[in-house]
């Protein structure tokens, strides 16, 4: 795929964003580049390689899923607020 004026013109309407005319070029060639880089990733070959491929021996180390004890920050917050109830906080209906 080739990065011109036109389709930086869709990228800055689907993105919101709004780039100064001095980027446009300097923008294109660094998105051409992006695009270049990730092409030439599909140049290899994975068909050999299994799905659940993965360079840790054993897998991802998983950490101990121990309960935390409560240490009160939650009532230290909610004594701030300027309306809470039952742990939560109490806001204006914004939808009729």
């Amino acid at each position: 795929m080739n990065i011109d004026h036109a389709v930086l013109a869709k990228l800055e309407k689907l993105s919101h964003l709004r780039i100064s005319d001095a980027k446009k070029e300097e923008t294109i060639e660094q998105l051409s580049g992006i695009l270049s880089y990730v092409e030439s990733l599909a140049e290899l070959d994975t068909s050999a390689l299994d799905a659940n491929f993965s360079t840790l021996e054993g897998g991802t180390p998983l950490r101990a899923d121990t309960p935390r004890e409560p240490n009160g920050i939650s009532k230290e917050i909610f004594l701030h607020a300027p309306k809470s109830q039952d742990d939560f906080f109490i806001v204006p209906a914004i939808i009729e």
